[in-house]
């Protein structure tokens, strides 16, 4: 007996996504459904203060040059490549954009543009989806920063854009005080993340 064909999955849409209960974080990639729960405390934590801590400098123009957009957990669509016409659909923790490049925020509840940089707040249950299945997507869409906190190893990773993929340049750990692309226009202490 010949061996029967697999069967073919349905790819996810966004019907599906806006089905998941707001309890859980949800995102569509590649046809898929990933959904999480909603961050621990000391992963909102690090996402609260360090959208602080560039907030006031980069979007408010206190103590900084200001010229950015600085949101938590925007929803992006982008292209999905596999599936002309389908979107995938990420939600970082933070997300940037310059006002250069987006001058108004969208009337849609959604953003069609990539944003200049992004921060995911790993956690053990999103880390390897952050990783291989995010950060590639990010380059594919021309991300030109992408960083990584972790706030149980106490690091921030940062990526750069380099031909379409998001390459790791640098690692801080602990109580560094740090000056990182795109927003070395301030020192950030890595301490301030960390819950005390």
């Amino acid at each position: 007996m010949g061996q029967q064909p697999a069967e073919k999955r349905r790819r996810a849409t966004y019907a599906d996504l806006e089905a998941v209960p707001p309890t859980k974080v949800a995102e569509l990639i590649g046809g898929e459904l990933y959904v999480f729960p909603r961050p621990a405390p000391r992963h909102a934590n690090a996402s609260s203060v360090l959208g602080i801590e560039i907030g006031g400098p980069f979007q408010r123009g206190r103590g900084g040059p200001g010229g950015w957009w600085i949101l938590d957990e925007p929803e992006l669509h982008f292209p999905d490549p596999a599936s002309p016409g389908d979107d995938d659909i990420v939600v970082p923790d933070l997300a940037g954009w310059r006002r250069e490049r987006m001058p108004e925020l969208p009337d849609t509840s959604y953003f069609p543009l990539a944003p200049d940089w992004g921060c995911e707040v790993l956690s053990p249950l999103t880390e390897e989806h952050d990783r291989t299945v995010k950060i590639p997507v990010y380059g594919r869409e021309g991300v030109r920063h992408v960083w990584l906190v972790d706030p149980i190893k106490r690091t921030l990773e940062v990526y750069a854009l380099s031909r379409r993929a998001c390459v790791p340049v640098g690692t801080h750990r602990e109580t560094a005080r740090v000056r990182i692309e795109p927003f070395e226009a301030i020192e950030l202490d890595l301490s301030a993340l960390w819950a005390q």
